[in-house]
């Protein structure tokens, strides 16, 4: 089968395109043929640095396709069923690929309503931002959120999943992206090239820390007392010592229970990915030099059926 794989650590020139032999799956697994694979921020850290990855692999997390086969146990799908996911985090990378197999599991079934790239758009950000909003610092309706780089992979994925459960919603974000922020439901937003959120921000209830750096102490500033920080980076020590403030670090994991709830939202129409940049699967170097700029707006994701 194709394959994007690398050998080396490096920059985008040590994507290649590889053949690889066509995995089969194993008890309780599912293969599936992917359409589209998500890209994630991860990936080209995980290309450059290692992190916990050793070359040679092949990179990528986000799948959305059609199950091949099934091995013995499965009961859940058949050949011919369209399913989307996260492959185990981080060790079971491969989406970068014409097939994966992993745990049948990790999968859900694609709704009808959404294609196969707006599928792969969605699990490792959607579950990232469920887990944490939902399952670590418990978001009720009539909460204030703080969510910064809103419009990110992440962020903007953690706007809707915070409205769909009935929060007030602030994010920080440069201006040219209000616009579709709104769109997607936030209430209140901060330019963060010309203001300082912690001095216009208060009453919080969680925030979302996808940036890491001096944005978690600037955050607790907007915290009321007893409320959530769940920061995406390793924190600073000057959050984790704050009295009365409940600092979590969170690495996303694959969750049936999750990815069914996101594809209920994505099934109703509460939750979509906006996409930034659609590529063939030869093309992994370009989508993660567009990721590296920064400067992406929601998902970046590769077809890898035409």
């Amino acid at each position: 089968m194709r394959a994007i794989g690398q050998d080396v650590l490096g920059g985008v020139e040590v994507l290649k395109e590889i053949e690889l032999e066509r995995p089969e799956p194993g008890p309780t697994e599912v293969l599936v043929r992917v359409h589209a694979a998500g890209v994630n921020p991860t990936d080209w850290k995980h290309r450059a640095l290692g992190i916990y990855l050793t070359p040679p692999f092949v990179l990528g997390w986000d799948v959305s396709g059609v199950v091949e086969a099934t091995g013995v146990g499965v009961t859940l799908y058949k050949p011919g069923d369209p399913v989307f996911g996260m492959l185990t985090y981080p060790q079971g990378a491969g989406a970068y690929a014409e097939y994966v197999t992993a745990s049948s599991r990790h999968f859900v079934r694609k709704p009808d309503n959404i294609d196969h790239v707006q599928a792969a758009a969605l699990p490792l950000a959607g579950l990232t931002a469920w887990q944490a909003l939902v399952d670590t610092a418990d978001l009720r309706a009539g909460q204030r959120v703080l969510i910064h780089a809103a419009a990110g992979g992440v962020g903007h994925l953690a706007v809707q999943i915070a409205k769909a459960r009935g929060a007030y919603v602030i994010g920080t974000a440069s201006a040219p992206k209000h616009a579709l922020l709104r769109g997607l439901g936030a209430d209140e937003l901060v330019d963060y090239r010309t203001a300082d959120f912690a001095e216009t921000v208060r009453d919080v209830d969680v925030v979302l820390d996808t940036i890491g750096g001096e944005y978690g102490p600037r955050s607790v500033r907007t915290l009321r007392p007893g409320g959530v920080i769940v920061s995406l980076t390793p924190r600073d020590s000057r959050v984790a010592g704050t009295p009365g403030v409940r600092s979590e670090i969170m690495l996303v994991e694959p969750d049936h229970a999750g990815m069914k709830e996101i594809a209920a939202l994505a099934a109703s129409g509460r939750l979509r990915a906006e996409l930034d940049t659609v590529l063939p699967l030869e093309q992994a170097g370009r989508a993660h030099e567009r990721g590296e700029t920064g400067r992406t707006t929601g998902k970046i994701v590769l077809t890898v059926v035409p």
